[in-house]
């Protein structure tokens, strides 16, 4: 894959194109950036984008600069999958939790509360992705 393809890779990927409401997301995550929608009436966080606040119910929302830092709500490994990987979710100092994986740590090295921060890298189909790795 070329770096020009990896680029553009969102704008092509079947799962990207399904989801238009993630659009700026993978806009962002392109850029090394990682965004969130944030409701204008109540202020919160929340993620997965939608079209209605899924804490207050407005139809006002924006997409905010997250900082990329959180925290480890549970993981699991999954050490018989080719190549070994561990699932997670991380809870966004700004609220919301994610799925997500882990990377750059065995998971025996991880721990329940831990500091993570994000860390992009391109997904097989061409889109950047946000990852997490201990803080």
């Amino acid at each position: 894959m070329t770096d020009t393809q990896s680029r553009a890779g969102f704008e092509q990927d079947p799962f990207a194109a399904a989801f238009p409401e993630t659009r700026e997301f993978w806009a962002a995550a392109e850029q090394g950036r990682l965004v969130v929608p944030t409701c204008e009436d109540c202020g919160r966080a929340h993620w997965y984008p939608r079209a209605h606040c899924p804490l207050c119910g407005s139809a006002r929302l924006r997409w905010t600069q997250a900082s990329g830092r959180g925290t480890l709500h549970a993981f699991s490994p999954a050490r018989r999958a080719e190549p070994q990987y561990t699932l997670a979710y991380v809870t966004l100092d700004e609220g919301p939790t994610l799925m997500t994986n882990i990377i750059d740590a065995p998971p025996e090295a991880l721990r329940i509360g831990q500091p993570v921060v994000v860390r992009f890298q391109p997904a097989p189909e061409g889109r950047m992705m946000p990852f997490f790795a201990p803080a």
